[in-house]
Parts: structure tokens; C-alpha cells; sequence
């Protein structure tokens, strides 16, 4: 192969990444109607009628989540689904973050969940499927052997590693990768 194949090789296997880096930012989604209206009354100078009108306004947002057409989180709930989902793959979904992991600016970003053993065994292929008290079931990913035997009660650390893979250190033996099935 001669030098300038190398080149082209180089530069077609290095174009994914630089469409990927240049994609735009997605818009966020827009906020329901309820919402905008209540934001809207701000917007009116005299008093009474600016009163009137969050009063009226509050009332149909209420409504609205009572029927369950709009649904308030919080920050903390939103990390705790995050951290639920750790590991799961998602299409994308807009209120945990438009799924975009990639997204270095997001305070809320999970990058490592700690969980408990509730069981362990091989499969055919002699990969450990460990399960976690919270139900959450990881498999591993490479044939690393491990020292010590998972065990229920032992401590687990996953963390986000490179390419979208995980990490898994069970009682601060060398991680292996892993992958969620559920």
C-alpha cells in the first residue's frame, strides 16, 4: 500500500468522528401550552388582571397534571431516572437529556452508579451475570477472569468508560467490562 493510500485510509476512517463532532445542538423540545400561558401573565402590567390571570393560568396547569398531559419533575428526580437507566440503550428521550451522552455541560450526566451484588453466576460462555439489588442486570463483555467470585452483599462500582462501554469493579478487584441487559 503506498503512502497516499494510507492517507486516504487515514481520512476516511477519521470522517465519522468529525461528522459526529459537527452535528448541531438539538433544539429543546417546546414547553406545553399550560406552562406558556402561566409565563405569559408576567408579561401584563396592571395588577388585578396579571393576578387574574396567573390564577387561571395555575388552575389549568394543575388540571392538566392531574389528567397527566404535562408531568413536573425535578432535578433530582431526572438524575435519579438517569441513574436507573445507566447502562440501558435508549432511543432518545428529551427529559433525561435528549440522550445525548455526549454532552459534557450536563451537571446531571451519570457516569458511575455503585450498587450491590444480589446474585452471581456464569453463563454458557463462562462471562459472569451479575445481578444487582435494585434488579439491574449486567453481563460481561470480555474474558478478563476475575480473582474472587461475586458474591450477594459485595459492593459494585460501574463506570461510563470509552466508545459507550462500561466498567465493572466488584469488591475493588480489576474492573471488567460489562454490558445492561435489563
Amino acid at each position: 500500500m503506498t503512502r497516499r493510500n494510507y492517507m486516504l485510509a487515514a481520512l476516511l476512517a477519521a470522517a465519522p468522528a468529525v461528522a459526529l463532532a459537527q452535528r448541531p445542538a438539538a433544539a429543546p423540545p417546546p414547553r406545553p401550552e399550560t406552562f406558556e400561558a402561566l409565563i405569559r401573565c408576567r408579561s401584563i402590567a396592571e395588577a388585578d388582571a396579571r393576578l387574574q390571570c396567573f390564577d387561571a393560568a395555575a388552575a389549568a396547569l394543575q388540571s392538566a397534571q392531574e389528567r397527566r398531559e404535562v408531568v413536573v419533575v425535578d432535578r433530582a428526580q431526572v438524575r435519579e431516572g438517569r441513574r436507573r437507566l445507566f447502562g440501558l440503550a435508549l432511543p432518545r428521550i428529551p427529559i433525561f437529556g435528549g440522550g445525548d451522552d455526549d454532552d459534557e455541560d450536563d451537571a446531571d450526566r451519570v457516569t458511575t452508579v455503585e450498587g450491590v451484588v444480589a446474585s452471581a453466576s456464569q453463563d454458557s460462555l463462562g462471562h459472569w451475570v451479575v445481578v444487582l439489588q435494585d434488579g439491574a442486570a449486567w453481563v460481561q463483555a470480555d474474558n478478563r477472569p476475575l480473582a474472587l467470585r461475586p458474591r450477594p452483599g459485595q459492593r459494585v462500582v460501574i463506570n461510563r468508560a470509552a466508545l459507550g462501554s462500561f466498567m465493572m469493579r466488584v469488591n475493588n478487584q480489576p474492573g471488567i467490562r460489562v454490558r445492561r441487559t435489563r
